[in-house]
């Protein structure tokens, strides 16, 4: 057999423990696996953030980013590895830099999503630039707020163009909350969005790569119980329907690692949230679905360091806006269409057929490993340096609970 083919992931991280713990141990525990009659292997390095020379090769093959989304120095380093070195991302820092929810919304609008009415509006407070007073004298428009807000209708929400873990998130339900959120908004730019309500159920959908999984999510729980346990909250319809919207926004953003949040009223669907550049992977929020998490990203950068999946950075909406623009299609067709047009992209068929030959023992593993010891040292780890010490005990069954109940189902 030939030498392995060896393959460096690095992980570019935050504050994060618990995943990259897990994500080490899996790529460990798969060893050497083969595609096309080529042995692999995944080698995990955590990056170090240091000057480098533009001219420098790296020695990574892939990278995956969790810090890039706020940290300006290593985002410079990913383009950088992008452009010249053909380093694999699974999100691209072009267009988490510049499309920001503010884009994603236009986008999502164009091609014909149900995106609830919003408005982008001015910044409260001067920002921090000489020519400031000048422009804006000769060039802002006066407005009056209230009444844009009393167009669109109470409740509204204000909340940052470019958003980010609830950061700076308002809800409006008159106009002295409309004031008091502006006068706090300070130098943020804000959007003005129309409430959802009353709505149905609030879904959150993790995409990793090709698959998904679409979550009953409870915002106003604590976030250890916002992700509900639940195979059946949405029907075959607008179950496929979330999938695709959020298989649509990754593929046209070139976001391979991203969550999308949609409200269901009946039977539409409305995405409201959708450019999570460092998206919830936490086994103290997730737990039941954190083992299928870690499997997928263990699947989806095996599969494109093996297959050698080509660097595609930046948008290419011509297609997608050829679908939307199309009198002839309905919402259906165009769903269809882009649900078409993400399986390309992210080559579905192809990602399955490497599952099921370079990787056929991967459930069995993940299983084993989170019924493991191993897994229950991270678990209580985590819980440990989480919670204060007199709720370890407690929430240590808690997701004991949850997680033993996936392996039980898993099992089954």
């Amino acid at each position: 057999m030939p030498e392995p083919s060896r393959h460096l992931v690095g992980l570019l991280l935050g504050t994060e423990e618990d995943w990259p713990q897990a994500f080490e141990a899996l790529t460990r525990r798969l060893g050497t696996f083969e595609h096309a009659g080529q042995p692999h292997v995944l080698d995990t390095e955590r990056v170090r953030i240091e000057p480098f020379d533009l001219r420098s090769k790296t020695h990574y093959d892939i990278v995956i980013d969790r810090l890039a989304h706020w940290y300006y120095h290593p985002r410079e380093w990913l383009k950088k590895i992008a452009l010249m070195d053909d380093v694999y991302l699974l999100n691209s820092p072009f267009t988490f830099q510049s499309m920001e929810k503010h884009s994603a919304y236009c986008a999502l609008i164009r091609l014909g999503m149900k995106v609830p009415e919003t408005v982008l509006v001015p910044y409260k407070n001067p920002v921090d630039n000489v020519r400031w007073a000048y422009t804006s004298e000769r060039y802002n428009a006066p407005f009056d707020l209230g009444a844009i807000a009393h167009e669109m209708g109470y409740p509204l929400y204000m909340k940052p163009f470019d958003g980010g873990a609830w950061r700076g998130v308002s809800r409006i339900d008159g106009d002295a909350d409309l004031l008091a959120a502006y006068d706090e908004s300070g130098e943020m730019l804000m959007h003005l969005q129309k409430a959802v309500e009353p709505y149905d159920v609030f879904a959150r959908s993790l995409t990793i790569g090709p698959e998904s999984m679409v979550m009953r999510f409870r915002p106003d729980e604590p976030m250890h119980n916002r992700y509900a346990v639940d195979h059946d909250f949405l029907s075959d319809a607008v179950g496929r329907e979330t999938v695709t919207i959020a298989q649509t926004v990754n593929a046209f953003f070139r976001w391979e690692f991203n969550s999308c949040e949609m409200l269901i009223q009946g039977d539409d669907v409305l995405p409201i949230d959708y450019a999570n550049a460092c998206p919830d992977v936490a086994v103290t929020s997730l737990h039941y679905y954190f083992p299928w998490a870690m499997k997928t990203l263990v699947k989806w950068t095996a599969f494109c360091t093996a297959t050698n999946r080509p660097v595609r950075p930046h948008i290419e909406p011509a297609v997608w806006f050829a679908v939307a623009d199309d009198p002839e299609l309905s919402y259906d067709d165009k769903l269809a269409a882009y649900q078409a047009l993400a399986a390309d992209y992210f080559q579905r068929d192809r990602y399955q057929d490497f599952c099921s030959t370079a990787l056929p023992h991967i459930d069995e593993m993940v299983l084993e490993w989170v019924a493991s010891p191993s897994f229950e040292e991270l678990l209580t780890e985590t819980v440990v340096s989480t919670y204060p010490a007199h709720e370890v005990e407690t929430f240590l069954a808690h997701f004991r609970g949850l997680l033993g109940l996936w392996v039980a189902d898993q099992a089954g």
